[in-house]
């Protein structure tokens, strides 16, 4: 079983660790329970009723009404709420780290057809896969969920973005720039680079995708053979932050010719300087901009 910190369910629900002590003093909402060493903690039972609570509040619901419902009224009113407003995805989020958390494929299969009915399979990644693996982030970078809690996830994505990618009828434009996509040697996160993949198709530009874990020398043999005008990675855990410095700097050495755009945790650190051909990306949106941009 899992154990939280409050400042994990603060993450993850999106309410305040100070409103979350408040709710549980006032309201006994939440039941933590203590380590031998007597330090609070939460169970995955609490995370999935903070989760149902926060979108309740969320939708106008008082916390002294929600904390007099029974564990089932508060679940039913939930999903009667998602079915009045179609409109608002919020819930999917929440469903879907409930489907994470008890490896439930067909209730993230659910919600994921949903929202993908609802607003098309860009924005449903866009306005809710995202915000949902950043949670999920969350959970992996503070050892909160196995790693097999993250590959069910991350595998469910990959085959839904691999679909829809085979699916994609490509006419390139003319005069359009050429894309190389991969990920350096030992990163296998993937998702985010087979999205660019989609982004880029749909913006109807060449890509060449050589996905994950490729050696440098093998990123400068298809360079070298085919030129491509920009090259993204997207650096999760590789390489690690003591040698991001090094890695980009070597990017932009070898490939002086190419505009390099690089994504991820591991090129946020305020630290890291850039090259004038390398531009780091915060967000996905600003993947967005850059294809926009040159379409």
């Amino acid at each position: 079983m899992a154990q939280y910190t409050i400042k994990e369910l603060e993450h993850l629900s999106g309410i305040k660790a100070h409103t979350i002590r408040i709710w549980e003093q006032r309201y006994n909402v939440l039941c933590p329970q203590r380590t031998d060493t007597n330090i609070r903690y939460y169970s995955d039972a609490d995370l999935k009723t903070l989760l149902n609570i926060s979108l309740l509040n969320e939708q106008g619901y008082k916390i002294s009404k929600i904390a007099k419902m029974s564990p089932e009224q508060l679940k039913l009113t939930v999903q009667q709420l998602a079915e009045q407003e179609a409109s608002s995805l919020s819930h999917h989020i929440t469903n879907m780290v409930t489907a994470m958390i008890d490896m439930d494929e067909e209730q993230f299969d659910k919600s994921f057809s949903t929202v993908t009915l609802q607003v098309g399979f860009h924005q449903a990644m866009l306005q809710v896969v995202y915000p949902f693996l950043h949670k999920i982030g969350i959970l992996w970078q503070t050892n909160n969920i196995t790693p097999a809690h993250e590959h069910f996830v991350s595998n469910l994505v990959r085959q839904k973005l691999i679909v829809a990618i085979d699916g994609q009828v490509v006419k390139r434009k003319e005069g359009a720039p050429t894309y190389l996509l991969y990920l350096p040697e030992g990163e296998l996160h993937e998702i985010a680079l087979l999205y660019m993949n989609y982004l880029i198709r749909s913006h109807h530009q060449q890509v060449l995708y050589l996905g994950q874990n490729l050696p440098f020398k093998d990123l400068q043999l298809t360079y070298d053979q085919l030129k491509p005008d920009i090259i993204c990675t997207v650096m999760t855990i590789i390489p690690e932050r003591d040698q991001v410095q090094d890695y980009i700097d070597k990017l932009a050495a070898t490939f002086p010719a190419a505009q390099i755009y690089l994504y991820g945790y591991q090129v946020q650190h305020d630290f890291l300087v850039f090259p004038e051909n390398t531009h780091r990306l915060s967000c996905i949106e600003d993947f967005i901009r850059v294809l926009t941009q040159k379409s």
